[in-house]
């Protein structure tokens, strides 16, 4: 496995609509595993191939529950409901973060990394990610959908001790 460079907004890649995975290539799970290893790395909880420089319909999320992590392959979400606004932020648009409107429950149909059909029903954070990744698949970021302006997050002050 093998950390991958993240692209960031305005590079070319991130504006194209990614292409369908046929088969399960060996290629192609390397590239899964780099990209867990990849998000992990940059404590993201979520990543999609063109954010790695590859234009296939890809994502890899892990929002901390019981199921992930959620290898997504060929992904489409085929019901939402409901709506939660919230700041979301993206590896791609590093030290920023938006306040973006979402739907709260989203249920997506997929190939898991063994490429046999999946589906998954996520609320809240999950449901967030699920829609954010699946953006990036057909060349958008949340910036698109962000009301108000971008905010800068704060640094981490590496001086900081928890008491």
């Amino acid at each position: 496995m093998a950390i991958r460079n993240i692209r960031e907004q305005g590079e070319e890649i991130l504006g194209k609509v990614c292409k369908e995975v046929a088969e399960l290539t060996e290629r192609n799970v390397i590239l899964i595993n780099d990209m867990l290893e990849t998000m992990y790395e940059a404590d993201g909880v979520g990543l999609a191939a063109p954010q790695v420089g590859i234009l296939k319909r890809i994502v890899v999320i892990d929002v901390g529950d019981e199921h992930g992590p959620y290898i997504m392959i060929n992904p489409r979400i085929v019901e939402s409901s409901g709506e939660q606004t919230g700041n979301e932020g993206c590896l791609s648009v590093p030290g920023k973060t938006g306040i973006v409107t979402r739907p709260d429950y989203v249920k997506a149909v997929y190939l898991d990394e063994k490429f046999e059909p999946a589906e998954v029903e996520g609320t809240g954070l999950l449901a967030r990610a699920i829609c954010h990744e699946l953006d990036h698949l057909d060349g958008h970021l949340y910036v698109e959908k962000v009301e108000g302006p971008l905010m800068d997050v704060a640094p981490l002050d590496d001086d900081y001790e928890e008491e």
